[in-house]
C-alpha cells in the first residue's frame, strides 16, 4: 500500500477521536433543560467518555497482541461508529450514558494505538503525530462548531445532531477495513506489557492527567461558562469553537519545531502558562475571546507533544502502543475526575468562579511536573 494510503487512514481515524464529546458541549445546556438533567448528571456526557477511554486504553496493547494492530483499530472504530449513532435513535438519559460509555471505550482502545500506527509506519517521522493531534482537533472543532446549526436545521432535535457524526465514522472504516484484511503488525507479549516501573513513564503519565483535566474541563464547560457570564447561546458555542479551531495551527506546527529543534520543557510551560493566563481573563470577567484563544493555544501545544513522547521515547511500536497505553489509561481516569468536578462544584456554589480556581491550580501543578520531566532527563533536548 502507498504511504498516502497510510496518511490518509490516520487522518480519518483520528478525526473520530473527538466529536462524541465535543458534540455535547454546544447542545449540553439544551440537553439539561430538556430532560431535567443536574450539572453533575449532565457532566456525566463528558466525564464517561474520558473515564473509559482511561480504563480500557491498558487493554488496548493486548488487545492488538490477539488480533493485530489494525483490526483492533478498526474495531474499535466500528464500536465508536455505532455509539454515535445510536443517539439519533432516542432522546433519553440512559442512552446518552450508555452511548457515551461505548464510544469511551473505543476512543481508548484506538488512541493508543494510533500511536503504535504511527511507530510502525513512520519510523523516523515523529513528528507525524501532528498530523494525528491536527485531525482530532480538526475533528473536534467541526463537531463544536456545527453541531448547533445541524441541531437548528433538523428542527432543533439534539439526538439527530448528535448522531450526524456518525458520518465521520462511516469514512474511516471504509478505509481501515482493507487494512484490517491486509495487515497485521505482531505484537510479542513482552513489548505489551505496560512500562509501570519507569519513573519516566510515570512523570508523563501524571502530565497526560493533569494536561487532560484541563482540556475536557473547558471542552465541556467552556460554553456554559460563557453562557453564565450573560452571553448568547451562540457566542458561548463560538468560544468552543474559537478553542477547538485554534489548536490546528498550533498542533501542526509545535511537534514539528520542537523534533527539530528541542527546547521541549520550555515549550511545555509555555503552553501551561498561556491556559493560566486563559484562566485569569474568565476569572476577571472579561470578553471570553482572548480566553477562548489563550486556552486554545496551549492546549494545541500540550496535547500533541504528549502524545509524542511515547514515540520517542521507545524503540518499537508495541512498546510505543504500550507507553501510550499506560499514559492514557492512568492519565484519562484521572482527567476524567475534571469536568466532573467543575460541575459539582458549579452546583455547590452556584458559579464556575470556585471551579475556574480549581483549574488554573491544576495548571499550576502541570507546569511544576514538566519542570520535573527535564529534571529526569529527556529524549528531545
Amino acid at each position: 500500500m502507498r504511504t498516502i494510503y497510510f496518511i490518509l487512514a490516520l487522518i480519518l481515524a483520528s478525526l473520530n477521536m473527538r466529536p462524541a464529546i465535543t458534540s455535547v458541549a454546544p447542545l449540553l445546556d439544551t440537553i439539561q433543560q430538556q430532560l431535567g438533567m443536574s450539572g453533575l448528571a449532565s457532566s456525566l456526557l463528558t466525564t464517561l467518555p474520558v473515564l473509559c477511554m482511561g480504563i480500557f486504553a491498558p487493554f488496548a496493547a493486548k488487545i492488538s497482541q490477539k488480533i493485530g494492530l489494525e483490526k483492533a483499530i478498526f474495531l474499535s472504530l466500528l464500536l465508536l461508529t455505532a455509539a454515535t449513532a445510536v443517539r439519533g435513535i432516542t432522546g433519553s438519559v440512559i442512552v446518552l450514558i450508555v452511548t457515551a460509555f461505548l464510544a469511551g471505550i473505543g476512543i481508548g482502545i484506538a488512541g493508543p494505538l494510533l500511536s503504535g500506527f504511527i511507530k510502525q509506519y513512520f519510523p523516523t517521522r515523529p513528528g507525524f503525530v501532528s498530523i494525528y493531534s491536527v485531525s482530532m482537533s480538526l475533528g473536534a472543532g467541526i463537531a463544536a462548531g456545527l453541531s448547533v446549526p445541524i441541531y437548528n436545521s433538523a428542527g432543533q432535535n439534539w439526538g439527530f445532531a448528535l448522531a450526524s457524526w456518525a458520518v465521520l465514522g462511516v469514512a474511516a472504516l471504509t478505509f481501515w477495513i482493507k487494512l484490517a484484511l491486509q495487515k497485521r503488525t505482531e505484537v510479542t507479549a513482552a513489548k505489551a506489557r505496560l512500562p509501570l516501573k519507569n519513573k519516566r513513564a510515570i512523570l508523563v503519565t501524571l502530565f497526560f492527567a493533569l494536561m487532560s483535566s484541563m482540556f475536557y474541563s473547558v471542552t465541556a464547560w467552556i460554553a456554559p461558562i460563557v453562557q453564565d457570564m450573560g452571553y448568547s447561546k451562540s457566542t458561548a458555542a463560538a468560544m468552543l469553537t474559537v478553542f477547538t479551531f485554534i489548536q490546528i495551527p498550533t498542533s501542526m506546527l509545535l511537534p514539528t519545531l520542537v523534533a527539530k529543534f528541542g527546547r521541549l520543557t520550555t515549550v511545555l510551560v509555555a503552553c501551561s502558562m498561556l491556559e493560566l493566563a486563559g484562566i485569569g481573563i474568565l476569572l476577571a470577567g472579561l470578553h471570553p475571546l482572548p480566553a477562548a484563544l489563550l486556552l486554545g493555544i496551549g492546549a494545541g501545544g500540550l496535547f500533541p507533544l504528549a502524545l509524542m513522547l511515547p514515540i520517542v521515547e521507545t524503540d518499537s511500536p508495541q512498546e510505543a502502543s504500550a507507553w501510550s497505553s499506560m499514559n492514557q489509561g492512568g492519565g484519562y481516569i484521572l482527567a476524567a475526575i475534571g469536568p466532573l468536578a467543575v460541575g459539582a462544584i458549579s452546583d455547590m456554589f452556584g458559579s464556575f468562579y470556585p471551579a475556574l480556581l480549581v483549574m488554573a491550580g491544576v495548571v499550576v501543578a502541570m507546569a511544576a511536573v514538566q519542570l520535573l520531566l527535564k529534571k529526569h532527563g529527556r529524549a528531545i533536548e
